[in-house]
């Protein structure tokens, strides 16, 4: 059985409505399809918090900077709805373009400071998208906690930041990265690897994971970087956006491991963009 879709932002009111007037607390898994174990893992994690889960499929326009990979972006609609079924999800909310951005929208929102590195430099005002998504799908679903992957660290730390900054009553919950066998993170863009890049791909966790053990062990960062974007070159990965070693709660740029840390990647591979981070605390 399916999970029940709704399309309109006033029938999703209307359910949550109905929810509130009852006392029950509602918990969000914002997602953009294309749903692997990762996301039924969010989900699977609401449920067990909240009283209602909402899980909602929007692939949001204004955080890709390329139309064609706009375009290429995978989308799963039924087997989505199909998957989440067993899970007990209350409402799949798919809303179309003009539920999340009716004509004459001209509002961004911004957060400073955490977007400016990493993926923000690589990808110029992808999360002003997030954020302006995300505060709709916030106040459209009326939240009480929202669930998001760790595989997307920076993302999570920006969202993080805009609900408190915002006040807007929301708990953000971050939950831990689902890797494949392989230690490949999971990712809806996976879908894109080809079989032979597929094969390749698990190369970037067990470069990063090579470096974090040297990091762990007080060995230069800067030498370990080298060694590290030079292992994935040999792999196959054709560049490396980022493989920076930076602090848990600002994302500021680390030479060693004198605070709570992550290690965060961004390579390219068959031209799919894979990221990925690891503790290294």
């Amino acid at each position: 059985m399916s999970a029940p879709i709704l399309r309109r932002l006033a029938d999703l009111r209307a359910e949550v409505a109905g929810w509130k007037a009852r006392g029950e607390s509602v918990g969000v898994v914002p997602t953009m399809g294309a749903l692997h174990d990762g996301h039924l893992s969010l989900v699977r994690a609401a449920r067990a918090g909240c009283d209602r889960v909402i899980v909602t499929i929007f692939v949001n326009p204004k955080q890709f900077n390329s139309p064609e990979d706009l375009a290429n972006y995978p989308r799963t609609e039924v087997e989505d709805a199909r998957r989440l079924g067993p899970l007990g999800v209350d409402a799949v909310y798919v809303p179309e373009p003009e539920q999340i951005y009716p004509q004459g929208f001209c509002t961004t929102v911004s957060v400073a400071g955490l977007t400016d590195v990493l993926c923000g430099a690589h990808r110029p005002g992808h999360f002003d998208g997030v954020a302006t998504v995300v505060t709709k799908l916030f106040t459209q679903t009326r939240a009480d906690r929202a669930y998001f992957g760790e595989k997307d660290f920076q993302q999570l730390q920006v969202v993080t930041r805009l609900a408190r900054d915002l006040d807007l009553g929301v708990e953000v919950i971050g939950c831990p990265t689902i890797r494949e066998e392989d230690g490949l993170a999971m990712s809806s863009r996976n879908l894109l690897l080809s079989d032979r890049a597929r094969v390749w791909a698990p190369e970037l966790h067990r470069a990063m994971e090579e470096m974090a053990e040297g990091l762990r062990a007080g060995g230069d960062a800067s030498a370990l970087r080298t060694a590290a974007e030079a292992r994935l070159l040999r792999a196959g990965f054709t560049g490396v956006d980022y493989l920076d070693l930076r602090a848990c709660d600002d994302l500021a740029l680390l030479e060693r491991v004198d605070r709570p840390a992550r290690l965060l990647a961004a390579a390219w591979l068959a031209g799919v963009r894979l990221i990925d981070n690891i503790s290294v605390s």
